[in-house]
C-alpha cells in the first residue's frame, strides 16, 4: 500500500511524503503505482514552474516535498494531488492510504 501523508499548516497544504508500493500488481507492471508516480512528478514539476521553492528529497521508495512558507498556488496544487489520489482509491481501493498531518 502507498502511504501518502499531506502536511498542512494553518489550513493550507505545504507538502507531502509518499512511500511504499500499491500492491496492485508486480513492480514494473503496476498501473496504479504508475499513476501515483506520474501524479507526484507532475505536481513537483508544477511547484517548480510556479516558483513555490519546493524542497524535494527522494530515497528508496519514498519522496518528500515541502514548499517554502504558506503559498496559495502550492496549496492548491497539493490539494489537487490529494484529490487525485482519492479518485484513484475509488477505482482501486486499498492501494493508497492518505493521512493529513498538521505541521
Amino acid at each position: 500500500m502507498v502511504r501518502a501523508v499531506f502536511y498542512r499548516k494553518n489550513g493550507k497544504f505545504v507538502g507531502f511524503r509518499i512511500s511504499g508500493h500499491t500492491g496492485y500488481s508486480e513492480r514494473g507492471s503496476d498501473i496504479v503505482c504508475a499513476a501515483v508516480s506520474s501524479a507526484v512528478q507532475l505536481s513537483v514539476n508544477l511547484l517548480y514552474e510556479f516558483k513555490t521553492a519546493p524542497k524535494v528529497c527522494t530515497g528508496g521508495d519514498s519522496v518528500e516535498c515541502r514548499v517554502g512558507g504558506e503559498n496559495d498556488t502550492a496549496a492548491r496544487i497539493l490539494k489537487q494531488l490529494m484529490h487525485h489520489f482519492e479518485l484513484i482509491i475509488e477505482d482501486y481501493p486499498k492501494t493508497i492510504k492518505i493521512n493529513i498531518s498538521e505541521v
